[in-house]
């Protein structure tokens, strides 16, 4: 069973209606025992970093879903839910979950003001590994909804999983052993959304 935890940062119902929509279904968890007893979990959210993080603390989840990492449960974050599976934010003061060490800067492009931030709307995306399970069957360039003022920037460059370009390069997805993250959302993507969804339910 997939887990969509439930933190009260996120709209988990859209991630679980497109899980539906791809054939595969899934609950949404707001305690750690039912965590615990899910075989994949998926960390949804939107807004500032150190509000998730508190509101993860608070929920009474954070040490379940370090276990579950530990275990090997395939974990995938989604916009701020990625951001958090890094160390740090420039938007806050708080650590990060720590699973793959990256930074989240903001957009600085004042030497572009054509490029507002946030970046929020539909973009390509290039496949940085294009044999990862969550990116499989990929049969046209992907495109994805984004809506976020900071990115992340790895510290090793093979945890990029897919790459974005928006006046910078910056990582659209990122993965270490179980745990991925996308900074899009791809409960909002559409066809692309949906294959990136059945592939995490299928084959992550």
């Amino acid at each position: 069973m997939i887990g969509i935890l439930d933190y009260d940062i996120g709209n988990v119902g859209s991630i679980q209606n497109m899980l539906k929509k791809a054939g595969h279904l899934s609950q949404i968890v707001r305690t750690a025992e039912a965590l615990a007893a899910c075989d994949k979990l998926i960390l949804p959210g939107v807004g500032a970093f150190d509000d998730g993080m508190a509101q993860l603390d608070q929920s009474g989840m954070r040490g379940a879903l370090d276990a579950a990492v530990k275990q090997g449960k395939p974990v995938l974050g989604i916009c701020l839910g990625m951001q958090m599976l890094g160390l740090s934010s420039e938007e806050g003061k708080r650590e990060g979950l720590g699973y793959i060490p990256f930074h989240n800067v903001r957009f600085r492009l004042d030497n572009q003001p054509e490029l507002k931030v946030p970046h929020m709307g539909w973009d390509f995306v290039t496949l940085c590994d294009a044999g990862d399970p969550l990116v499989r069957w990929q049969a046209e360039p992907p495109r994805y909804y984004f809506v976020h003022s900071y990115y992340a920037r790895c510290e090793d460059e093979a945890d990029r999983l897919m790459a974005c370009d928006y006046g910078i390069p910056f990582a659209a997805a990122v993965r270490r052993g179980n745990v991925r993250g996308t900074q899009f959302h791809p409960e909002k993507s559409h066809r692309f959304g949906m294959l990136l969804l059945k592939n995490f339910a299928e084959v992550c």
